[in-house]
């Protein structure tokens, strides 16, 4: 069996993440990692959602031409967003004809998604599967929360959704970081409220995988470089060190955010950090994917979500979280 324990997926060949790409928004552009991404989009044509299509397609055929790839080669894509019937990605990748797995898990859809194509390609059912989680400020804010127009005061916990699209192209063989375990995260609700707290709704989430992933591995914080979350920010790190405290773990400076590595909080005022599905997407494929080519690193990428739909917010519903471990070790 390849599962260990009641979460977690150990693989017998761990897939390799052969290419990864990394589109970004301007603001995206201006901040710590401004130099790395791939591509960045100045201006965007057409609607809000329209751009955010732009941006998936822009990603989905970097990380294709980076590998020499054709579309006809790859067996299937798995990828999401925020929008409603993730439009975004449906318009995004019409025109490529690959066998697609429409995916949400919020703004932890990139860590979804790499689960399920890592999974496909150990499984035997794939030789090669397209990954990819993007998102847009405006269109988020649009359909989630108020229109710009208004001029809404943001709170200090609120997070400011990223722009962009990040993809990987998982091999089953190759040079490169590879994927050797997968912890898919429980649905964990402790009852927040509050659409500008996403970070408190998450952090339970985050932490019961980070938990159940180490425990079930064996390992301990310190057998990796890195633990980072998908979009906690400031707020929700605070909290999920305090709730892996609780179950015997005691994080240190290792555990980081990709909202915060994104963004310079108080520069570029984005309150308590990035957010969205491109934040884990495009912080891994700028910053962790070329610091894993080489062997000796070892990273476990966690992207949490926070399941809320408008209707039901509106209906006083609470807002419940998600969480994807994903184990990747540097590349030889």
């Amino acid at each position: 069996m390849k599962k260990i324990g009641r979460q977690t997926v150990a693989f017998t060949h761990p897939p390799v993440i052969y290419t990864a790409a990394a589109v970004a928004g301007k603001k995206e552009a201006q901040g710590p990692l401004g130099r790395a991404f791939d591509y960045v989009q100045e201006k965007g044509e057409g609607s809000w959602e329209q751009q955010e299509s732009a941006l998936t397609a822009r990603a989905a055929r970097m990380a294709l031409e980076k590998a020499s790839t054709a579309p006809e080669e790859v067996d299937y894509l798995f990828g999401g967003d925020l929008l409603n019937q993730c439009a975004g990605t449906v318009f995004g990748i019409r025109d490529l004809p690959i066998p697609f797995f429409g995916l949400f898990g919020a703004c932890a859809t990139f860590g979804e998604a790499m689960s399920l194509g890592a999974m496909m390609i150990d499984g035997g059912y794939a030789r090669q599967t397209l990954c990819l989680a993007g998102s847009h400020f405006c269109s988020a804010e649009k359909q989630f929360r108020f229109p710009l127009g208004m001029g809404t005061q943001r709170p200090p916990t609120t997070t400011w959704t990223v722009t962009g699209c990040g993809a990987v192209l998982l091999r089953n063989e190759g040079p490169g970081p590879r994927i050797t375990h997968v912890t898919t995260g429980m649905v964990v609700d402790y009852g927040v409220r509050d659409a500008a707290h996403m970070g408190a709704a998450m952090a339970p989430a985050a932490a019961q995988a980070i938990s159940a992933h180490l425990r079930e591995t064996g390992r301990n914080l310190t057998d990796y470089t890195w633990i980072v979350t998908g979009d906690l920010g400031e707020v929700g790190r605070s909290l999920v060190c305090r709730l892996l405290e609780e179950e015997g773990f005691y994080p240190d400076s290792r555990l980081t955010d990709c909202g915060l590595l994104l963004f310079d909080n108080h520069a570029q005022d984005t309150h308590s950090g990035g957010s969205g599905c491109a934040c884990s997407a495009i912080t891994y494929g700028a910053y962790f994917h070329p610091r894993l080519q080489t062997g000796g690193h070892r990273l476990l990428l966690v992207p949490t979500g926070a399941l809320m739909n408008l209707t039901v917010s509106q209906q006083g519903e609470s807002i419940p979280g998600i969480a994807y471990a994903v184990a990747i070790e540097g590349g030889m």
